[in-house]
């Protein structure tokens, strides 16, 4: 996050909109994309409309986005949200520093006046951090873990949207214990990994190079691929990863 190209998310509000950086796509176009905003301590938005659905990660900070008229919710590091495209709403931030992921399917992503207000048929989500359902290789056929005992020492997966196990698009969290390495294999030509939390290092397999992630890092593949990943021996780390359908988890011995 430390490269992040910030600019304002709604050029029309100037240094009063939030600031984005874009991670992949491009959000002022057609087409998927997935970008950083950051809100300052005590942002409040006005009421509002978005012409395109979006979903959103907390990274940093604390984060409220609902109806306008709801009483503020808080929303912690590891939280998951959708905004449904016309339904108004205001976004607000609480925490010294409040970055979060967002990614939509088509843009362009416009803010609207919420005059413009409408009913596309889907309804919000707002599940806090502390509500994810965390599932390890006993609940999961794909995930491999030799050389682990207890539940505690296992990677986990939350699955946030869509049917992995359908071949279809879908989000989920990867939480790897502190420590711990596992390779990644994506077998699809959509992948797309964000740090959520720790500061996991990075490899792609058969090249030597290894980079450290922090959070709000973005790494990826457009073809199969093996992503290895390491947590820190005192941290542990999550991340959003965005493919379609499956993709294994494969884990390496604990680092001692």
């Amino acid at each position: 996050m430390s490269r992040a190209e910030w600019s304002p998310l709604n050029p029309a509000r100037g240094d009063a909109s939030p600031k984005a950086s874009p991670l992949w796509g491009d959000r002022t176009g057609p087409g998927a994309s997935g970008f950083l905003v950051k809100f300052e301590k005590g942002f409040s938005s006005p009421p509002h409309i978005h012409n395109v659905t979006y979903r959103g990660v907390v990274i940093s900070g604390l984060i409220h986005n609902d109806d306008p008229n709801a009483k503020d919710m808080w929303m912690p590091v590891g939280s998951f949200w959708t905004q449904p495209a016309g339904e108004a709403h205001i976004t607000a931030a609480e925490g010294k520093t409040n970055v979060a992921y967002i990614e939509i399917e088509d843009g362009p992503y416009l803010v609207l006046p919420q005059e413009e207000a409408f009913d596309n048929g889907e309804r919000p989500i707002n599940l806090e951090a502390s509500n994810l359902v965390w599932l390890d290789a006993s609940n999961i056929t794909w995930i491999d873990l030799p050389g682990t005992t207890t539940s505690d020492d296992k990677p986990k997966i939350a699955f946030l949207w869509g049917k992995p196990q359908d071949g279809e698009l879908n989000g989920t969290l990867l939480k790897l214990p502190a420590g711990f390495t596992v390779k990644i294999h994506s077998h699809d030509s959509i992948f797309r990994a964000v740090v959520i939390q720790g500061q996991p290092q990075y490899q792609v397999l058969g090249k030597t190079k290894i980079k450290t992630l922090k959070p709000g890092s973005y790494f990826g593949s457009k073809r199969e691929s093996v992503h290895q990943v390491s947590s820190e021996a005192e941290e542990e780390s999550t991340i959003y990863v965005r493919t379609k359908g499956k993709f294994d988890i494969i884990s390496l011995q604990p680092k001692s």
